[in-house]
């Protein structure tokens, strides 16, 4: 009878042991489910491009780095250089150095920019190796975050009428779309113009 007991409790024993040791596998398992439903999703490469491709709409970058047709109705960007910025072969008219003392000029393209700092042009932002087809992502967040011309450590700081000054507070995971989608864009190859500094 003792024997009986005991061989009794000991697969009682055995038994709850198992149960415990199951419900401890499954609250484990239900952890880490919720750990994993609570992990931010990895945005996927078509994700990036789209939320990109909505930034650079409205942040307006169309506005100056895509070169412009004039129209009855005002210019117009022209698709066909989309962000390839201020056309090379474009030539720029004789600045007027007294209307710079109260003004300060827009070309018809709204690609080429006049003022104290000098004569300064929209960069080429498409995928070309003359654009930003070469840049990494860590020059890109460089130029945007230091305003440094190419994103390089060592560049001059970018001029008007870039706002990187507003654009700089953007966040990351922003400033990582829109590279994506830049880097995706049709490459148009142009060099765009250097700098002029001020007239003397």
């Amino acid at each position: 009878m003792k024997k009986t007991l005991l061989s009794l409790s000991a697969v009682a024993f055995v038994a709850l042991g198992a149960i415990i040791a199951c419900n401890s596998d499954k609250k484990s398992s239900a952890n880490n489910e919720g750990m994993l439903a609570g992990a931010p999703e990895v945005p996927t490469e078509a994700e990036l491009i789209s939320r990109g491709r909505y930034l650079v709409t409205i942040m307006g970058c169309n506005e100056c780095h895509t070169p412009k047709i004039m129209t009855a109705q005002g210019p117009v960007p022209d698709s066909a250089h989309l962000l390839s910025g201020h056309p090379a072969k474009l030539p720029i008219a004789k600045i007027d150095a007294e209307a710079l003392k109260s003004w300060t000029l827009f070309s018809p393209s709204l690609t080429a920019f006049a003022g104290p700092w000098g004569v300064s042009y929209s960069a080429n932002i498409s995928s070309d190796e003359s654009g930003i087809g070469n840049w990494t992502e860590e020059q890109f967040f460089r130029a945007i975050r230091e305003g440094k011309y190419k994103g390089m450590a060592n560049g001059r700081t970018l001029l008007p009428p870039m706002p990187w000054t507003e654009f700089r507070n953007a966040t990351d995971d922003d400033l990582s779309a829109i590279f994506h989608y830049l880097k995706s864009t049709p490459p148009t190859y142009n060099v765009v113009p250097a700098a002029a500094p001020p007239a003397n």
